[in-house]
């Protein structure tokens, strides 16, 4: 759905190019729900998102990452951020499983730094 927007629909709201997508997709129900809360949080905080993924990225621009690794971050930064019930370890685990199903060859080790970047810097150290 992410890539979707990004790449044709940038302009048009994002809960609106995900209920297109979602009507051409299955999506099981047991992730459904989950599924509805990520979206929201990215729709009303994508620039707080992007903020900090922006001031966690290491002689990167947010722009100039692949699509795949920026939607990737984009969803592990959301977790990192609203989902306080989500382990960072385990929010960082599944962004690690994405960039190695879908990202480059380098992906994976570059969404683990970043991501640990921004639970350190988003997250309370109470072993979340």
């Amino acid at each position: 759905m992410l890539y979707a927007w990004e790449q044709g629909a940038l302009g048009e709201d994002l809960l609106v190019v995900a209920k297109r997508t979602l009507a051409r997709r299955r999506v099981a129900d047991r992730y459904r729900a989950y599924l509805d809360i990520l979206l929201r949080h990215l729709a009303t905080g994508l620039p707080e998102v992007d903020q900090v993924l922006r001031r966690n990225l290491s002689n990167w621009k947010l722009e100039r990452l692949t699509t795949i690794d920026r939607n990737i971050l984009r969803i592990g930064t959301v977790e990192l951020m609203f989902q306080a019930d989500v382990p960072s370890a385990v929010a960082i685990h599944e962004a690690i499983q994405l960039a190695q199903r879908y990202g480059t060859a380098e992906s994976a080790k570059f969404v683990n730094g970043v991501l640990d970047a921004v639970a350190t810097a988003v997250r309370v150290p109470d072993g979340n």
